[in-house]
């Protein structure tokens, strides 16, 4: 029988292109093809023959070619097949059949990958399932357009069903991943997943714990921890809990040692010294405290039996000189001194005429001179543009004849002129920009501001006065008999742009108050002044240590108070209320309140306001949300900055409580009529980062919403603004206005910046004196000068007003600078009824009678 050396193998048409089929027999007579059951035709047939040279038997070979016309006229289930049949003297045999398809790939796959954002060392499943195809596509994957080969990293392996395992995800295995399908007649891509690895973010371990805040005493102290093992990537969520910890602590107090009582002296010596001594044991120093200054030991030259030769006559005589001395001196000082004490007392006489000034507070001052050439002087002008650098006090004597202002050390002022000049309430008739203009060009005074609408100043005597910066919550009470008699004092009072400054705060501090300026520096003062300043604490001292920082000549800031823990003694006092601080200061300066919070129950108080366009002739409507610290002077620069811009208040300001919790204030704006408005805000809200808010560089932030109404005609707006602290409450606030509505601005108050004399103060001097001889001295029964603080609800203060030398002066200062606008006298009265006193009846005394 004849045997196939060559059959015809299954063949694949590829577009329009025929295939050829083979048959090779061996020994054959005829050999045919036969195509699904039919003979192929003769003259479709290339027959060969030859001779095998190994078995010299004849050797037939045919070819034949399919076209896809012949594949696609069989329909239905069958396939097109071709089989070879061969013929010979001894037999028939027939080859194998030959199946011929029509090749093709179709362009949508099954199922694509899908992207995924996957943790670390996780596990990644990414499917394919490829597009019909015949013959069947081969799938390969792809990572940025470069093939995956899981034979050179076996952290990847394909499935049998084509399907992508990355065993355990890495950072490098973030990116696109495609899908390649192909096979002879064309390579398809799936759309691309891609993968993102992310990590979580891990706590760092925690640092040492600091050392105390306190040097002696309660303090606290704290450690740290960042999110750094490992830190967060990719949108990997952040560490939970607190990065810093904080915990009381209390410091051992140092202890400076103390020198016991000397000893008995010694016997006299062969020398001629006897000795004694003492020990630095009362108490031991420790805890780093000092030792002991001075001798230990003491020697003195005596005379006794073993030194017979004793000569004293010299000592003596220099004694009996020292004495004489010494004698001379005081009676030189104490002349020197009645011809002051004269001399001050024919000023005082000479130039009160009016005794009005000192019983009542609402009659004008009268000065009449007691020489022509001194007319000037409670009205005088001084010049500030030396260039001397300390202030050691504007003192004059009232009836110097000279013309100047007398210093100790270096004059600030230069020679007063002789032109007339007059006060009016207060207030200097010289233009208020060339005073700020003159001052800061004093070394000293470089960083005050030039802007005059914050700054205040006046020209004050013994009678004293107030200088107030309007809508800023800011003043100055210079009581009376602060400023000592016979001295005239020019004092300004500026608010401070915190740009303009450098205050250096660290870890947890956050600024509290304006810096406010008062001075010049160096003034002498008889008693202490009041100054007046808001604050945005929670006024709770269990949450905060509040302190007092004060710039010195060089411009470095120091602290000189920690609020709770003031020494009576000290030249500085803080009485911290709700929304205000007074300071208590027998020096001026540049002072700012600081705080730092003790763990994250602390908050801030933030004052929202929000300002829109005036008008709106677009349908762009935009809503500007400041955030700012609750402080009056912050509010007011945003005021004058939104007048003019063209902005209107559209709703009264709002109070949020901002906690030290290190989370970012977001806001948000819902609830408006869809069929009227959109926002075109591409995120739900806006963000404020917590660090911004907290640090207090910047007076104020803001964020801008911008709306879009879809008709020109639409002018009603409801909403709901939501402000909240990243996991944390929050607050909403309900906005309803008409955007073609004029709003005009809060009113601001202008009322006098500078008011001198009895007009600065509700009680008339003379009744003040009378309510303080009667108060100051201690009462068996209590109706002294403490009952009058518990009345006030001031008794927290008892242990400063009892050092004080007046104690019931210092309280009606501090009435003063709390009651000036909104105090009732009369209620002052009533309280000095109370506690039994008659002179409170002088209270009600009109005007008029007055």
């Amino acid at each position: 029988f004849p045997h196939f050396l060559v059959e015809p193998e299954d063949e694949f048409i590829v577009k329009n292109k025929p295939v050829t089929l083979t048959c090779r027999s061996t020994p054959a007579t005829q050999i045919y093809f036969k195509c699904n059951g039919e003979w192929v035709h003769q003259d479709d047939h290339l027959i060969e023959r030859s001779v095998d040279p190994n078995t010299v038997l004849p050797v037939m070979q045919v070819t034949i070619e399919i076209t896809r016309q012949q594949v696609e006229k069989v329909f239905g289930l069958d396939e097109y097949w071709c089989q070879c049949v061969a013929w010979s003297t001894t037999g028939t045999q027939k080859s194998q059949k030959a199946y011929i398809r029509i090749a093709y790939l179709r362009k949508n796959f099954e199922e694509e990958p899908q992207g995924k954002e996957v943790a670390l060392d996780q596990e990644v499943l990414l499917r394919c399932h490829p597009p019909e195809g015949v013959p069947q596509a081969e799938v390969e994957w792809q990572r940025n357009e470069d093939v995956i080969d899981p034979a050179s990293d076996p952290n990847f392996f394909i499935t049998a069903d084509h399907n992508l395992v990355i065993k355990k995800a890495r950072l490098a295995d973030t990116g696109n991943y495609t899908c390649v399908a192909k096979n002879i007649v064309a390579r398809r891509k799936s759309t691309s997943a891609t993968v993102l690895v992310y990590v979580n973010g891990g706590w760092s371990t925690w640092t040492t714990w600091s050392s105390c805040s306190a040097v002696c005493g309660r303090g606290w102290q704290k450690r740290s921890r960042s999110c750094t093992n490992p830190t967060p990537l990719n949108g990997g969520t952040s560490c939970d809990g607190q990065s810093v910890q904080k915990s009381a602590c209390v410091a051992t107090c140092p202890v400076d040692g103390g020198w016991s009582e000397w000893s008995k002296w010694s016997a006299c010596g062969a020398d001629c010294s006897m000795w004694r001594t003492r020990e630095c044991t009362q108490p031991t120093p420790g805890t780093g405290g000092k030792d002991c200054q001075g001798l230990d030991i003491q020697s003195l030259n005596c005379t006794s039996e073993q030194c017979p030769q004793t000569v004293s006559g010299a000592e003596d005589v220099a004694l009996y000189v020292g004495m004489v001395a010494v004698a001379l001196c005081l009676t030189l000082l104490l002349i020197v001194v009645v011809l002051v004490y004269r001399r001050k007392k024919e000023g005082l006489d000479a130039d009160v005429a009016d005794s009005s000034i000192l019983t009542t507070g609402f009659q004008p001052m009268g000065i009449k001179p007691s020489k022509p050439e001194n007319s000037h002087l409670l009205t005088i002008q001084p010049d500030l543009t030396t260039t001397t650098t300390s202030y050691q006090g504007t003192l004059r004597s009232r009836h110097e004849g000279t013309g100047k202002f007398s210093m100790s050390n270096g004059p600030l002022l230069d020679p007063l002129p002789n032109g007339s000049h007059t006060l009016h309430n207060g207030k200097l008739n010289q233009d208020h920009a060339e005073f700020v203009s003159r001052l800061t060009t004093q070394t000293y005074f470089k960083t005050l501001p030039r802007d005059i609408a914050n700054a205040s100043y006046g020209t004050f005597n013994f009678l004293g006065g107030r200088l107030t910066i309007p809508n800023t919550g800011i003043s100055l009470l210079i009581p009376p008999e602060a400023i000592p008699r016979g001295k005239i004092y020019e004092i300004y009072l500026t608010v401070q742009r915190r740009e303009d400054l450098r205050l250096p705060l660290a870890g947890c501090q956050t600024l509290l108050s304006p810096v406010v300026s008062c001075g010049p520096p160096g003034v002498v003062l008889s008693r202490p002044v009041i100054l007046s300043m808001d604050h945005c604490s929670d006024a709770c001292l269990d949450n905060w240590a509040v302190r007092l920082k004060k710039q010195n000549y060089d411009g470095a800031w120091e602290d000189v108070l920690l609020m709770g823990e003031e020494p009576v003694a000290e030249p500085y006092y803080c009485q911290l209320e709700a929304e205000t601080c007074r300071l208590f200061a027998e020096q001026l300066g540049t002072f700012a309140l600081v705080g730092e919070s003790l763990h994250m129950g602390a908050a801030k108080r933030l004052r929202l306001v929000l300002f829109s366009d005036a008008y709106c002739s677009t349908l762009e409507y935009n809503i500007r949300v400041y955030c700012m610290d609750d402080t009056q002077d912050v509010f007011k620069e945003v005021m004058e900055m939104e007048r003019q811009l063209g902005g209107r208040l559209i709703d009264e300001p709002h109070v949020l409580l901002f906690k030290d919790s290190y989370h970012n204030l977001r806001l948000s704006i819902h609830d408006m009529p869809q069929a009227h408005w959109r926002s075109k805000l591409l995120a739900g809200y806006q963000e404020i980062p917590f660090y911004h808010i907290w640090n207090g560089s910047q007076r104020y932030l803001h964020c801008t919403f911008t709306l879009e109404r879809l008709s020109l005609s639409t002018c009603e707006l409801t909403c709901q603004l939501c402000v909240w602290q990243v996991e944390g409450e929050g607050q909403t606030f309900s906005l309803d206005f008409n955007i073609a509505k004029v709003t005009l601005f809060m009113l601001m108050d202008s009322s006098s910046t500078a008011l001198a004399g009895p007009s600065a103060f509700q009680i008339p001097y003379l009744i003040r004196q009378k309510i303080c001889s009667s108060l100051d001295a201690p009462c068996p029964n209590g109706a002294d000068w403490r009952m009058l603080a518990q009345r006030l609800k001031l008794e927290r203060h008892m242990s400063f007003f009892a050092s004080k030398a007046s104690p019931t002066s210092v309280i009606l200062d501090l009435w003063e600078a709390q009651h000036f606008h909104s105090g009732n006298i009369n209620q002052l009265a009533t309280v000095m009824a109370d506690i039994g006193k008659q002179e409170a009846m002088i209270f009600l005394v009109s005007d008029g009678e007055c």
